[in-house]
C-alpha cells in the first residue's frame, strides 16, 4: 500500500480535472489516487474514465458539498496520510516528499499544509492558505502571505517549516487516525471554514498543524464559489460564529461573542456601502441562522478545551486601525 492518499473532491468539474489532474498524476510517485465526486451531473465521471483510467473512483450518492463529501469519501480510502486537494491546484514536482518526511519524523505533527501559492500571479501568495493560517480572539482568519484581501509577493518571507494553527482545505494533508478520531469535518458547515474547525478541534487533543515550504502548490481560487458570491458570505459569516461556539473555552464565549457582533455588523455595513445588498443580507441571514442553531452546536463542545494559540487579539484592529497589512509587520 502507497503511504500518501490525494484525494480530490470534483462537482460538475470536467474542465478542471482535464486541466489540472495531469500534473496530479505526473508528480504524485507512490501515491494513490482518487477522485471523489459529490453526485456530477456533467461528464466528469466518463471523461475519468476515459482519460484517466489510473484515478481511483469514488461516487458519492449527492452533492454533499466539501465537509460531508469528504467524510463519505474516506470511509473507503486506507493509505495511512490523506491529502485532500481541490480540482484546482496544480502540484510540482516531489511535493509529497517534504510531507511525508515531516510525518515520519514528527509524530505528534498530524495537519500539515505546503506553500500555496497564486496560480494566476505565480509569484504571490494565493489568498486560501498562503504560507500557513492563524485566527485572531474574535475568529477572524489570516495567513502569513495574506491578511484579509492583502496578499503578498513571495521573497522566501516565509520558507520555514513552523508551527501554524489552521492549514488551507485546498491542499490539507493530515494523518487518517486522527481525521477519524475527529470524526472528520462537521458536515454541518456544508462549505468554508470546516478546516479551521477541524484543526482548532485536533490542536484541543494536543496535535500539531505545521506549514513546510518545501512543499509548493498554485491554486486558481474561486472555482467553486467565487467571492463575490453572497452564498460564500454567508457560509464564512456563520461557520465562523459556529467554530466560536464550539472551541471557545466557556468562560470567553459571550464576551467574544458580543465583540464578534458588533465587528460583523460593521462589515455588514460596509457591504451595503460599497453596494453590495446581497452580501449585506447575506450578513444578516448568518446570524439569524447562528441564532436557529445556537443549541444544537454548543451540544458538539467537547470537555477538553484549552487556552487558545492565538498571535494577535485583534486582526481587525491590526489591518485597519494600525494598517499593519503583512503578517511580519503584526510582531
Amino acid at each position: 500500500m502507497n503511504k500518501i492518499a490525494v484525494v480530490i473532491l470534483n462537482w460538475n468539474g470536467t474542465k478542471l480535472l482535464q486541466q489540472f489532474l495531469p500534473s496530479v498524476i505526473q508528480y504524485s510517485e507512490n501515491a494513490s489516487i482518487y477522485v471523489a465526486d459529490n453526485a456530477s451531473t456533467d461528464d466528469s465521471i466518463a471523461i475519468l474514465k476515459r482519460d484517466f483510467p489510473s484515478v481511483k473512483i469514488i461516487q458519492n450518492k449527492s452533492n454533499y458539498g466539501f465537509a460531508k463529501g469528504y467524510n463519505e469519501a474516506l470511509q473507503f480510502v486506507e493509505e495511512p496520510f490523506y491529502a485532500l486537494i481541490n480540482s484546482d491546484i496544480e502540484v510540482t514536482k516531489k511535493w509529497l516528499n517534504p510531507i511525508i518526511a515531516l510525518f515520519d519524523k514528527e509524530p505528534k505533527t498530524a495537519i500539515i499544509q505546503p506553500k500555496i501559492l497564486d496560480f494566476k500571479k505565480k509569484s504571490y501568495f494565493e489568498y486560501a492558505g498562503a504560507g500557513g493560517g492563524f485566527i485572531d480572539k474574535y475568529g477572524y482568519p489570516f495567513c502569513r502571505g495574506r491578511i484579509f484581501n492583502t496578499l503578498e509577493e513571495d521573497h522566501g518571507q516565509y520558507d520555514d517549516e513552523t508551527r501554524i494553527f489552521w492549514a488551507s482545505g485546498a491542499c490539507f494533508f493530515i494523518r487518517k487516525e486522527v481525521y477519524h478520531e475527529l470524526n472528520g469535518f462537521d458536515a454541518d458547515f456544508f462549505a468554508h471554514q470546516e478546516e479551521i474547525d477541524l484543526c482548532w478541534r485536533a490542536f484541543n487533543l494536543g496535535y500539531i498543524a505545521k506549514y513546510t515550504y518545501k512543499s509548493s502548490v498554485y491554486h486558481v481560487g474561486g472555482a467553486t464559489l467565487d467571492v463575490a458570491n453572497p452564498r460564500k458570505t454567508f457560509l464564512n459569516f456563520r461557520n465562523s460564529l459556529f467554530m466560536l461556539v464550539k472551541n471557545l473555552p466557556l468562560n470567553q464565549i459571550l464576551p467574544v461573542l458580543f465583540i464578534r457582533m458588533i465587528l460583523d455588523g460593521i462589515a455588514a455595513f460596509k457591504f451595503l456601502f460599497q453596494a453590495k445588498p446581497k452580501h449585506f443580507l447575506a450578513v444578516g441571514k448568518a446570524h439569524f441562522y447562528f441564532y436557529l442553531k445556537f443549541n444544537a452546536f454548543f451540544t458538539k463542545r467537547k470537555s477538553n478545551l484549552k487556552a487558545n494559540y492565538f498571535k494577535i487579539n485583534s486582526i481587525v484592529r491590526a489591518y485597519f486601525i494600525k494598517k499593519q497589512k503583512t503578517f511580519l509587520k503584526l510582531f
